[in-house]
């Protein structure tokens, strides 16, 4: 759970490498000091600016944004440091505000490197100050700990460095504000967010992360709820993205009383060695690169950018779509009074009006397409560049990586699911990017469903698609972790998924044959029904070293085709059991049903529904996003019809089992 700070209050950290996230609201610059035991920062080699935003387990922001992503990992400080301090301060000489009380009240959290927050503080109570210690990191008796301070300087950075003992602090805060101008002369303070847009930053976090994709990411999360409601009675499953990142705005389009801006991200310099953005040339916009974006590992800095691209996507058409909005009540407003006056609903006084409000309209909703696309240019621009460079866990089925494919020995961090995109953009796809291990199960949707070009969908077709899908995504699994660590298992009782499980099959990953009948299905959930229980009892008694030596503690994930054909209801109870425990466990569900078909069951099933992450075969648009109020349509990740992939792919992860002995 979430510590909510106030001032003074401190919370233990339960891990050493860790991310400060600042959201404000407008530009501010984000730094750090180290300091010893007495709080003394010795010298300025122990802060961390934008001019020098790098120091041993320390990176922050290259210039002022509205959000930052501050890199932490204390085991990594240089030794005789006992205190962080994060520091946020108003940049000088750029013509924005000069105090912490023009602007929106500062919000900060400190974070685990997969988004999970472990504690928060937002920063009330300042007016004059223009610079603010918003937390202090600090050791004691060999722990960490932060605390809330909220210490504000109304004589900005210089009063504050000198008040932590920095003798050159004046020279020092000169230095940082002049890397903040030259950095900001191609940046613009972003807009507010007007509609559906304007939520407050927590809100990516709390309401949007899909534990199961977009935050979660994560993520959503990465990401925070993402839960939802699930299935074919209409309710929509919740994604949004992990987490703010830093942000750079583009330059904005004004016209009227709408402000166009977007805010776009500031990717901080990585903390290992990585691809560097190209030198824009005067007014154009930084030419993207792969792995632009924080992280402590090229994988790490690649699914932060996909989540950032999804928020800069969701933020562009929420912006677009409310500046629509406006245009469309604002002329309804302008006819409306054109009508009620008798004196101008007929004639050419009345013509000329109703002109000019459709002309307003039209202009109004131009400008914001301009804005619009020309975001989109840019995000399509990154997605070019960003898809090539995806690893196996996040790469198409089409990618050219799977021709060099290698049985990796490290576990992954993320999966991709799926594509995500908007009706505005069909051609602009988002990779859906989801946190490992599982922390939901799968339901593959084989119900009815709506084609693209407004029919039923073929329900035999469907079927086999759905099947074909829960297929695609054991493979990815079994693909993307080490040899022997995650294993799949199939109860297909009547047998109807057997041309789809071919690649499984015919390959030799898929190590024992699938479950048929009722007797199989009561076999196979009866066994990893024991092995949840002998896990959890082991874990909560401390005595995992007394599992029993022939117990497969790898990863198991459990294809469910044609359920509730063959199932009991001791199954269907044991299946329940397996949804709400086995991923704590390592023991996941993919379901491949229609929930018309367990209709007779009728409320029983429903929390087994809600405990698992519905997709779909077919694009569908059942992905709800809270956070600005986006409908995503879903796509699945398919293999190309034709190719061999999976069946190459998993040849090589059979291999590599009988090799190793898995």
């Amino acid at each position: 759970m979430t510590a909510e700070l106030v001032r003074g209050q401190n919370h233990p950290l339960p891990r050493t490498r860790l991310e400060i996230r600042v959201s404000a609201g407008t530009p501010v610059v984000a730094g750090a000091t180290l300091g010893d035991e007495q709080g003394t920062v010795r010298g300025a080699e122990w802060v961390a600016h934008p001019a020098a935003p790098h120091l041993p387990g320390l990176e922050v922001s290259k210039q002022a944004a509205a959000d930052h992503r501050l890199a932490v990992d204390l085991g990594a400080l240089p030794e005789g440091v006992h205190r962080v301090n994060v520091l946020l301060a108003l940049p000088e000489g750029v013509g924005g505000p000069v105090r912490f009380g023009a602007i929106a009240v500062p919000f900060v959290a400190v974070t685990g490197l997969d988004g999970t927050e472990v504690a928060s503080y937002t920063i009330t109570g300042l007016d004059t100050e223009s610079a603010v210690v918003a937390l202090e990191l600090y050791r004691r008796e060999g722990a960490w700990k932060v605390r809330a301070v909220g210490q504000g300087y109304a004589g900005g950075l210089a009063a504050m460095l000198a008040d932590q003992g920095l003798p050159q602090a004046a020279e020092l805060a000169t230095t940082i504000n002049e890397a903040v101008v030259q950095g900001m002369v191609r940046s613009v303070s972003p807009g507010p967010r007007s509609g559906a847009a304007q939520s407050p930053p927590r809100a990516a976090e709390e309401g949007g992360r899909v534990r199961t994709a977009a935050t979660g990411g994560s993520s959503g999360s990465g990401n925070g709820g993402g839960s939802g409601s699930n299935g074919a009675s209409g309710s929509a499953e919740t994604v949004g993205a992990p987490s703010a990142q830093a942000s750079e705005p583009t330059q904005p389009v004004s016209a009227g009383p709408i402000d166009y801006r977007h805010p776009g991200r500031t990717p901080s310099a990585p903390p290992t060695p990585g691809p560097v953005t190209a030198p824009a040339r005067p007014g154009q916009p930084a030419q993207p690169v792969a792995g632009d974006a924080t992280g402590w590992t090229m994988d790490e800095r690649l699914y932060n950018q996909v989540w950032g691209m999804f928020e800069d996507l969701a933020r562009s058409a929420a912006a677009y779509r409310s500046a629509v909005a406006f245009a469309d009540s604002r002329m309804e407003q302008e006819l409306d009074r054109v009508l009620s006056d008798p004196r101008s609903r007929i004639g050419t006084e009345g013509d000329i009006a109703r002109d000019a409000a459709r002309a307003k309209h039209t202009d109004l909703v131009d400008h914001a397409r301009a804005a619009f696309d020309r975001d989109l240019a840019q995000l399509t621009a990154e997605a070019e560049v960003v898809e090539p460079a995806m690893p196996p866990a996040f790469a198409r089925w089409d990618s050219p990586v799977w021709q060099a494919y290698q049985v990796p020995m490290e576990f992954p961090m993320a999966l991709r699911l799926g594509d995500l995109h908007l009706p505005e953009c069909p051609e602009l796809r988002i990779p859906m990017l989801i946190r490992l291990p599982l922390e939901r199960g799968l339901w593959v949707d084989s119900g009815p469903n709506v084609s693209a070009d407004g029919e039923l969908a073929d329900p035999v077709e469907l079927r086999r698609l759905a099947m074909d899908t829960a297929v695609a995504q054991a493979a990815r699994l079994l693909a993307v972790h080490p040899p022997g660590e995650f294993r799949v298992q199939v109860i297909d009782p009547a047998g109807s998924g057997a041309s789809s499980l071919t690649p499984l099959v015919g390959s030799g990953a898929l190590q024992e044959p699938p479950a048929a009948g009722a007797g199989g299905v009561a076999a196979v959930l009866g066994a990893l029904t024991q092995r949840v229980d002998l896990v959890q009892m082991a874990i909560r008694g401390g005595a995992s070293d007394a599992l029993p030596p022939d117990l497969d503690t790898a990863g198991q994930l459990l294809i469910v085709n044609d359920f509730p054909h063959g199932f009991d209801d001791r199954a269907v109870t044991q299946l329940r059991y397996l949804a709400d425990e086995g991923p704590d466990v390592g023991v996941h569900l993919m379901m491949v049903a229609d929930r018309e078909d367990a209709r007779a069951y009728g409320p029983l099933l429903d929390p087994l529904w809600r405990a698992l992450l519905r997709i779909t075969p077919v694009p569908d648009d059942h992905l709800a996003d809270p956070w600005v109020g986006h409908t995503w349509t879903y796509e699945p990740p398919l293999v190309p019809a034709g190719s061999q992939v999976l069946h190459q792919v998993l040849g090589q992860v059979a291999d590599a089992q009988r090799k190793y002995g898995r």
